[in-house]
């Protein structure tokens, strides 16, 4: 097997280009020409919890409420049902890892064995750099393969690996619905890109929602390093539509990954054409509210915003390969 190369640091990257909203002329009935506006379109996975915590699935499009900078928009799509995902796990193999990477790596498995059949995964490791150990697969044995090419060793570059795995699952996920799930137990300490930085990535890319499991106990944690994992897979999460979990121990952490599939599996998926052009520019904030009769303190989970694409060239890293 080749030796791994290593990521180039990852830095702020432009936006990606695609299309912006432009008029094309095009050719109508009796050979009269007519102007036509190619609409942006938005699209939201979207959760849904009722007062009590519990999965809402049973909800019909008229429940739903979408808002761009607290505008009114018009929902022009919506499926509820087991869409197909592309997924990228990230594990990571920092030094401070090696007691944990069984449990982990189990529990990774096991939640691709609770996915769609037609998700296809990819595997990345990270410590002071980002390793490809597996590329997109749907056979859990290459997977279960990929896990033992990982070796605890090293810092902890979480921002870096987030940008790189974004822009290779932009690139090459075959599936329009994508997701990132990050298992780590420590805090940032090799990354060249920030937090801003990494989130804004992500939200250039019109990117996955991100799903956290910090495993943020035991004796080699500090109190205030743990604070502050926290608060920076919280974030993540939360902008991007997902959701991050703090289990108490490795016992926990299965139980989590089974969760994760479970959310993504009952998500609903919501489009929308914005009213505002994305030439325009600027970041757009999102709210998506749920009233439905019979439930009660709907909340929606989804990503918070996104900045539109607009024309440009997009200067990105990705994993190494190993």
């Amino acid at each position: 097997m080749p030796s791994p190369d290593g990521v180039a640091p990852a830095t702020p990257a432009a936006p990606v280009t695609a299309p912006a909203i432009s008029p094309d002329v095009v050719t109508g009935d009796n050979g009269k020409y007519k102007l036509v506006t190619n609409a942006y379109e938005v699209r939201l996975n979207a959760s849904v919890i009722d007062g009590s915590g519990r999965t809402v699935d049973s909800l019909p499009q008229s429940a739903f409420q979408v808002f761009e900078d607290n505008v009114p928009q018009t929902i022009v799509g919506f499926r509820h049902e087991d869409l197909p995902v592309s997924l990228g796990l990230l594990i990571d193999s920092s030094g401070s890892m090696y007691d944990k990477r069984a449990a982990v790596d189990a529990s990774s498995l096991d939640l691709v064995k609770l996915s769609n059949p037609k998700d296809e995964e990819f595997l990345v490791d990270f410590s002071s750099e980002a390793y490809i150990d597996q590329d997109f697969t749907s056979d859990i044995a290459k997977l279960q393969q990929g896990l033992s090419y990982i070796k605890s060793q090293g810092g902890t570059a979480l921002y870096d690996a987030v940008i790189a795995s974004a822009d290779y699952l932009s690139k090459n996920g075959k599936q329009p619905k994508q997701v990132i799930l990050i298992i780590t137990d420590g805090d940032d300490n090799a990354s060249s890109a920030s937090l801003e930085q990494t989130i804004r990535r992500v939200q250039d890319l019109d990117g996955p929602a991100i799903y956290c499991i910090g495993l943020l106990f035991g004796d080699d944690v500090s109190r205030s390093e743990a604070r502050h994992s926290r608060e920076v897979l919280t974030e993540l999460a939360e902008q991007t539509g997902g959701e991050a979990y703090f289990p108490k121990s490795l016992r926990e952490v299965d139980g989590i990954a089974q969760q994760v599939a479970q959310d993504i599996r009952t998500q609903y998926t919501l489009e929308y054409h914005t009213s505002n052009p994305p030439t325009n520019g600027g970041y757009r904030k999102i709210r998506v509210t749920a009233n439905q009769k019979g439930f009660h303190n709907l909340q929606v989970r989804t990503r918070t915003g996104y900045f539109p694409h607009v024309p440009g060239a997009a200067d990105s890293s990705a994993p190494g390969g190993k």
